[in-house]
């Protein structure tokens, strides 16, 4: 049996559109996602997405909602994925501190990057929001 991942990811919308972010590092490098990362043990998954914002981008972030649970199969790990909608803070800049790259989509957008494969889930709920 595969080890768990839990982690969270945090759709940051501005303008109808969502932010995406560009992997630098890792098995994944390249492929695009939206940002976030582990939650660390007893805290809050709110709490764990407006942390790694933070340290993923030097943002702040308010939590508006719960938008899905992603539960995927990667060849070493099973991922758990708890998908939060999100605001940037009045003020709050993002600095990419461990992406290569990044994007505001728009709807009609979301299929021009190479997305993770957890990520794509997302993207199919997106569509149908």
């Amino acid at each position: 049996m595969s080890k768990t991942i839990r982690v969270v990811a945090a759709i940051i919308r501005k303008d109808g559109k969502v932010f995406a972010t560009q992997r630098g590092y890792g098995d994944f490098k390249d492929g695009w996602e939206f940002p976030g990362g582990k939650i660390e043990e007893g805290e809050a998954a709110e709490d764990a997405v407006a942390r790694e914002i933070r340290e993923e981008l030097g943002a702040e972030i308010k939590v508006t909602g719960f938008l899905t649970t992603v539960e995927y199969d990667y060849p070493n790990f099973h991922l758990s994925m708890d998908c939060f909608w999100a605001e940037l803070e009045e003020g709050s800049k993002m600095t990419l501190l461990e992406h290569e790259a990044a994007k505001w989509l728009s709807p009609d957008e979301l299929d021009t990057v190479d997305w993770l494969p957890a990520d794509v889930e997302v993207v199919k709920r997106l569509k149908n929001c």
